[in-house]
């Protein structure tokens, strides 16, 4: 049987290699980075102001004091989006400008409109009096102080989010390259899997297809749920898996039927192929059935446990880790986080823990392991935010002790790039 540690290191020698496309940015959230997407341009595309007020030539007011004042022309008012260009200033001229105003030369600092004294009075006000000698560049945002052309957006390998989008539409770009989607073929199988609502106590209602169809919503996959295969019906999935691989499908995925019972026939099927790659049965709880292989056209299939908790800490520990690898993604990083409580396991299994991480008024974060660890029991899951990782190797873990934790509701989103 596979360790934890030897079946990873399994896969991340056989991720996919997936191809890129260029897309517009309408469709890029949630999608990777191809490449590194730089600024074509400089943000703020010119010096402009960041009040509403008037804007002077600093050298103009460098002996002025509040015995000796000046009064500088009212010669223009510009809003945001005007034309900045103002041709024959003469000396001791000033604009009003708005919030935004692209300023040019020979302006080159702002008075906020608070601090303004007119003349002769605010309302027929011709000129403005100033009475102290002014700074460069005052109020001004500086030409390329967010962005300057060629620096980077979004890098390499990163997921794109919403905060990207507003960036690259304000920069001007319309169209990014990104990996092409996954293309994820999910089946349920079983005798006992329904669809329907109201069922016998002898059935179980299909609950695996809704719950990874909605950890994977903000993940760049296109998933396809095929019909339930049943407990005899081997031909029918033999046919899917050939259907599968001469298609664009890259990854199979099956719940139930992995482990060694008498209905238990994907293992048998998904062996009589050319693999390139192969395990079955890792030393973790939950999830001990687990089954992986690689076809010589490079599709990969994952065979999960049926039980919710074991397909959920399965595809948790197996498959994000492979998508993550085959689109670029970063390596996701563990929240370290303190035990609040002791745990005891067998040492040679890794334990997937159902839990909670909270932070300690000092900021620390600190891992409960829940009561409820059997894998049936969803009840203690849905009052989860991590999974915490008890690896091989040690039997008893003491309170304050460290141990890696990983969200419960997808990914470690924030600290994966």
């Amino acid at each position: 049987m596979n360790s934890y540690k030897s079946a990873s290191n399994q896969l991340n020698r056989n991720y996919l290699k997936i191809k890129s496309e260029l897309v517009s940015i309408s469709d890029c959230l949630n999608r990777v980075a191809a490449s590194d997407i730089v600024s074509n341009t400089n943000y703020p595309a010119g010096d402009n102001t960041a009040l509403d007020g008037f804007a002077v030539n600093s050298k103009e007011t460098k002996n002025l004091s509040k015995n000796r004042s000046q009064k500088f022309k009212i010669i223009k008012i510009l809003a945001a989006g005007d034309n900045p260009n103002i041709k024959g200033v003469k000396k001791y001229s000033t604009a009003e400008v708005m919030t935004g105003t692209i300023i040019q030369k020979p302006f080159d600092t702002i008075i906020p409109v608070e601090e303004i004294e007119y003349f002769p009075n605010k309302t027929n006000a011709k000129y403005i009096v100033i009475k102290k000698k002014l700074k460069k560049f005052e109020f001004i945002r500086p030409k390329g102080s967010d962005y300057k052309k060629g620096s980077k957006i979004v890098k390499k390998g990163q997921l794109i989010y919403p905060s990207h989008i507003l960036a690259l539409k304000t920069l001007g770009i319309e169209k990014v390259l990104v990996k092409k989607k996954v293309n994820i073929v999910f089946y349920p199988t079983g005798n006992e899997i329904t669809n329907q609502k109201n069922i016998p106590t002898w059935k179980i209602r299909n609950s695996n297809t809704i719950y990874l169809n909605s950890l994977i919503k903000n993940l760049p996959v296109n998933l396809k749920v095929k019909k339930i295969i049943r407990d005899k019906e081997l031909k029918l999935f033999n046919n899917e898996v050939k259907k599968n691989l001469n298609s664009n499908t890259d990854i199979i995925i099956t719940s139930g039927a992995v482990s060694a019972g008498k209905f238990d026939f994907i293992p048998s099927i998904i062996k009589n192929y050319k693999l390139i790659s192969i395990f079955k049965d890792v030393k973790i709880r939950p999830g001990k059935p687990i089954m992986f292989a690689k076809f010589q056209n490079n599709t990969c299939f994952f065979g999960l446990p049926g039980n919710p908790i074991s397909t959920a800490a399965c595809f948790r520990f197996f498959v994000l880790p492979l998508l993550f690898k085959s689109l670029g993604l970063e390596p996701e990083k563990p929240i370290i986080a303190k035990l609040k409580n002791n745990f005891s396991k067998k040492k040679d299994f890794t334990r997937f823990i159902k839990g909670r991480i909270i932070f300690s008024q000092k900021g620390f974060a600190e891992f409960e392991v829940f009561k409820g660890q059997e894998s049936y029991k969803i009840k203690p899951f849905t009052k989860s935010n991590a999974w915490g990782v008890f690896k091989d190797g040690i039997s008893k873990f003491k309170k304050n002790q460290y141990i890696e934790c990983y969200s419960s509701s997808g990914f470690n989103e924030f600290l994966i790039n």
